[in-house]
């Protein structure tokens, strides 16, 4: 049993982070963790040689985890957390929880939280039941405490923490930093552990302390892997029987469309249900596997779904499509991602137990969505945000149309693809093709109150592969039940898929600068270091050439240091320039030049270790770069009166104010003084904090909460003095500033980088379908961005579409050129 992370309004990232782990193979419950890479290369998080050291505790402790209940071999069904107290008085547990994380987290893997309270006993033990399993025979002795986390059997992190706030850490590091964190167990291959992680836990084996809960600091030291010997704080030990499952397979008094209600949660929340008739419609034999049922008997009220997924943990499903079944349980509200991410629920019949009543039953008739069925408007808001106790009105929202028929089947048909075929192989569609339409297929965000609502993400139950670019068509019918999931919101679980009609994209090519024109670009080239192929150098050097016409200076974000991920305390990246300047030379292009300033190490965000900066490209046969010495990480670059000319730097290249809050954990402009034909030209590169931590789109609150936004719009001002300063000083100066802004042309950071009228953005020049470069859940919308001084007239501006639109993709970014008279 095992958790998967969250997601934000349009786009949530780390700068290009779409970590994802699709509903159909997320392992949020598998007892092997399975932990699906980003998007492309999405920052991911890997175990470090740090670790947590919270320190040796007199008192209580973590005792013994367990993951493997319900698992095949196990014959205990629940997993469980013990404490133990090591100290001669009580310990008051109130304001106290255990958490747990995924054994190999992501950056947007979140901690699941089980509040506890009362005492464990001096010299004794308390009980924390977590999930249960689908398999197993035996019951855990009385629990103290209750929770509903699924652990992995195998690798995993579980901390005793002095608070019910889920912790942020997500590295061993941090996590000993934490003050609320007491004690912390890392078993299996765990990135977030004490020392080594513990070894020997599987589906019938435990880790544990010995008798006297001896705590070193060292989890493979302090635990070893032995038969489960769960304890309560009564000192009762071993397990008990289950309730035998019903012989009686009368439909019990509860339908699911009772169990679904009329609102986002159920009005049987963790309660157990016996009986509840339905179809089997569709089976997910992988990741989180289960089965969904459906009523065929309906009732009248649009509000509640005739669906519901019944999970059966790490075990594979026995019943088959078209079973009538009874099926027994206890319902539960599945947050994926964790509550705290702000996800909508998943309502569930967990720990089943299930009679077949018949066979090769007609499956219940599927709700054809078109054009017309669900809602233009998007969600409702209510005071305080939370819609889940709202009334669902599936005429009125979008989102609530969506989850009054969660779990059912519904079909779609001949549909045009909006976001490219992913590696989890999901892939979005609009069933409202007259929605905001781009020239090239996609569907545009034009801003916040119009997301677009006639998106819908297609996975696969089948195993089948789509590979679709945007503007293809999905032809033919597409079906399966409605699911939802942390990455992406409602989706079709396909069990009948269309076939892919291309429909004749082609990556862009951008008009070469004439001799007299300056021509600047911005290309986000995603965490690009020597580690990678070399194809994916030879693909980026393609672009380059081939497809921006071989920029004058082209401003890259996430270049890394020279040897990536590996975090040895390397800062330089001569070699991954050298590789990327030579694959250009080698694919026809200009012998580039390049300046950076090399950052403090691990002080400036992106995948750990990797030390993502700014870099300027420059044809030094076309345009000069002004080095003025003494730039460096911490030293902040100034505008200073140059007599006659006007203005110069200080120091070049340059980072404006690194010492600012605005810029921890986060990318620090980069500014250099460029001269073209005599000309002096300002370009500031940039790479603002990502969108991580904002809650989804698709989420319970309404509108989402965007907590990343307060550090840009900071960092917004920071950029906006800077160039109010120079142009107070020099009101002819050119200035570009340019980069992977992470927001959106009419959010709020824009605004205050424009403020002022000292830049105007270029995306907003062009017409409204063709403003994107970046395509994330179906949207297309701009992330990345081309801004100038007023001194700079009639810029020729184009964002050169070669990435993502297509299923095949070098960078997760569209790169943008301009050119300058």
């Amino acid at each position: 049993m095992s958790a998967a992370p969250p997601r934000h309004t349009f786009c949530t990232r780390e700068s290009h982070v779409s970590s994802r782990i699709p509903q159909a193979r997320r392992g949020r419950r598998a007892k092997a963790i399975l932990i699906a890479l980003p998007v492309g290369l999405a920052g991911t998080l890997i175990p470090h040689p740090f670790t947590a050291a919270a320190a040796p505790s007199p008192d209580a402790v973590i005792s013994e985890v367990y993951g493997g209940g319900g698992n095949s071999g196990a014959s205990l069904r629940f997993d469980f957390i013990e404490l133990g107290n090591a100290g001669s008085t009580p310990f008051d547990l109130g304001g106290w929880s255990v958490q747990y994380l995924s054994g190999s987290p992501t950056p947007t893997s979140k901690w699941q939280v089980t509040p506890l309270s009362g005492t464990v006993p001096a010299g004794g033990r308390y009980l924390v039941q977590e999930a249960a399993g689908a398999g197993g025979d035996t019951a855990l002795p009385t629990p103290d405490a209750i929770g509903t986390i699924s652990m992995s059997a195998t690798s995993g992190t579980v901390a005793l923490v002095h608070s019910t706030t889920a912790l942020t850490c997500l590295t061993a590091a941090d996590c000993a930093a934490d003050g609320t964190v007491k004690d912390v167990v890392g078993f299996g291959t765990a990135a977030v552990r004490e020392g080594s992680p513990a070894t020997g836990a599987g589906n019938t084996t435990s880790v544990s302390r010995d008798a006297k809960f001896a705590d070193t600091d060292d989890n493979s030291a302090d635990f070893t892997g032995s038969a489960p010997s769960p304890t309560n704080s009564k000192s009762e030990a071993g397990g008990g029987d289950l309730p035998p499952p019903p012989t009686d397979t009368t439909p019990g008094p509860l339908r699911v469309h009772d169990i679904q209600g009329t609102t986002r949660l159920s009005p049987a929340n963790g309660q157990t249900v016996t009986n509840v008739p339905g179809v089997v419609t569709a089976i997910r034999s992988t990741g989180s596997k289960g089965y969904w049922i459906q009523d065929p008997d309906a009732d009248t009220n649009p509000a509640t779904s005739e669906a519901i997924f019944v999970f059966t943990g790490s075990t594979a499903p026995v019943v088959k499509v078209g079973d009538s079944v009874v099926v027994s349980g206890k319902i539960s509200e599945y947050y994926p991602g964790g509550k705290s991410s702000g996800t909508q629920s998943v309502t569930e019949i967990t720990g089943p137990t299930a009679s077949v009543l018949s066979s090769g039953n007609k499956l219940p008739a599927t709700e054809i969505i078109d054009a017309a069925t669900i809602p233009d408007a998007y969600a409702p808001t209510v005071e305080g945000g939370n819609i889940e106790a709202r009334q669902l009105e599936p005429a009125a929202y979008a989102l609530d149309w969506l989850e009054a028929h969660e779990g059912m089947l519904v079909e779609i048909h001949d549909t045009r693809v909006v976001g490219a075929s992913n590696q989890y192989n999901e892939t979005w569609i609009t069933t409202k093709p007259k929605q905001n339409p781009t020239p090239r297929g996609g569907t545009v965000v034009t801003g916040y109150d119009n997301p677009n609502p006639g998106r819908l993400l297609i996975a696969s139950l089948t195993g089948d592969q789509l590979k679709a670019n945007v503007g293809d068509t999905l032809t033919g019918i597409t079906s399966g039940p409605l699911d939802y999931a942390n990455y992406g919101g409602y989706n079709i679980q396909g069990t009948t898929l269309g076939t892919v009609t291309p429909g004749g994209l082609k990556p862009e090519t951008a008009q070469k600068g004439k001799s007299n024109e300056l021509s600047v670009a911005t290309y986000n080239v995603e965490n690009l270091d020597p580690t990678d192929p070399q194809t994916k150098f030879e693909r980026l050097a393609a672009g380059v050439v081939g497809n921006l016409a071989s920029p004058d200076i082209i401003s890259l974000e996430e270049i890394q240091d020279n040897n990536g991920a590996k975090d040895d305390g390397t800062v330089a990246a001569d070699r991954t320039m050298a590789q990327f300047i030579g694959a250009i030379k080698a694919a026809g292009g200009p012998a580039y030049d390049w300046r950076s300033v090399d950052p403090v190490n691990d002080q400036d965000g992106g995948e750990p270790g990797g030390n993502i900066r700014n870099v300027f490209l420059f044809n030094p046969e076309r345009v000069g770069f002004v080095d003025r010495p003494g730039g460096d990480s911490t030293t902040a670059v100034q505008v200073v009166a140059d007599g006659k000319k006007g203005v110069k730097l200080s120091v070049s290249p340059g980072r404006i104010n690194p010492a600012s809050d605005a810029w921890t954990s986060s990318r620090k402009p980069l500014v250099g003084e460029f001269v073209f034909r005599g000309e002096q030209v300002f370009v500031i590169g940039n790479h603002f904090n990502s969108k991580g931590g904002d809650q989804p789109l698709h989420g319970a609150v309404q509108p989402p909460v965007l907590g990343s936004e307060t550090q840009r719009l900071a960092q917004a001002q920071e950029v906006n003095s800077f160039v109010s300063a120079l142009l107070a000083k020099d009101n002819k100066a050119k200035v570009v500033v340019l980069g992977d802004m992470n927001d959106y042309q009419f959010s709020k950071p824009l605004e205050t980088l424009t403020a002022g009228g000292v830049l105007t953005d270029l995306i907003n020049t062009l017409p409204v379908g063709e403003r994107y470069s970046y395509v994330y859940d179906g949207n297309s919308q701009t992330l990345d961005h081309i801004l100038v001084s007023p001194a700079i007239k009639k810029p020729a501006y184009d964002v050169v579409h070669i990435n993502a639109e297509f299923s095949d993709q070098t960078s997760d970014h569209d790169p943008q050129v301009v050119r300058i008279k």
